[in-house]
Parts: C-alpha cells; structure tokens; sequence
C-alpha cells in the first residue's frame, strides 16, 4: 500500500506516529493499522453517539497498546447505540462496522462510521431520510 503525505502531514502507524519534513510517499509492505491525521477526530468532537464510536475505534489505532480497553467501551457504547435506534439503515451500519471492528479492521470500520454521520444527524434532526422512518430517541 502507498500512502502519499504532505508536508508535515502526520501518519499514525500501529502506534507509532510518523511525520515527514517533506512530501512523500511511504509504502507499507505488510499488514499495519494506520490512520491519515485528516480522518483524526479530537475529543471534543465526539459529541454524537456514531463518533463516540468512531473516537473509540480510532484510540485502538492509535494506542495499540490500550486497544483492549477501548473495545471494552466499544462494545458498550455500540449496545446503547442499539438502544436508542430503532433505524433499519444505521442498524445495519452498526451491525457491519462492529464485525469489522471485532475481525482488527479498524481502518475500515471508521470508514463505514464516517459514511453514517449524515445520516444520524438526519434521524437526530426528525428528518426521514429515504427509506426509514424511525428515528434516534433522545
């Protein structure tokens, strides 16, 4: 895998963090979880149960070696995210990235997470969106 970075760009390798004084490019030759800084989430922003989630799956990438906890609090917040939704579309998000997160594959279960913002924010606000009828209960 290729991954190009800008300029003092940083790059979160299984807990390691990387930053190039330069553009460049690094290729990975085997299996890492990585993280890009622009899909980095800062604490405060965290402010929706789907990035609470996200927030915990993006510390397991970036302290490997406290992961362990993380998908303890993972697997809470991912039950009282199940809670509180009775959305057919979210629910099976949350069914797809929570196997993704149980198999190691971090990366790509905040990539469906990322793709599920809008739409939590659609159930929040009362809006339907197409195809669902259900909302995110307070």
């Amino acid at each position: 895998m290729l991954i190009h970075l800008k300029r003092n760009e940083k790059l979160y390798i299984n807990g390691a963090v990387v930053r190039l004084d330069r553009r460049g490019t690094i290729q990975l030759l085997n299996d890492a979880n990585f993280l890009m800084e622009n899909h980095i989430m800062q604490p405060e922003e965290a402010t929706t149960p789907l990035k609470q989630v996200y927030f915990l799956v993006q510390l397991m990438i970036m302290d490997p070696q406290n992961a362990h906890l993380m998908m303890e609090l993972f697997k809470v917040n991912v039950a009282q995210l199940r809670q509180i939704t009775n959305n057919a579309e979210l629910s099976d998000a949350v069914e797809t990235f929570e196997g993704k997160v149980l198999k190691g594959e971090y990366f790509e279960s905040m990539k469906i997470i990322r793709q599920n913002f809008a739409l939590e924010n659609q159930i929040a606000a009362g809006a339907s969106p197409a195809g669902a009828s259900s909302k995110v209960a307070a």
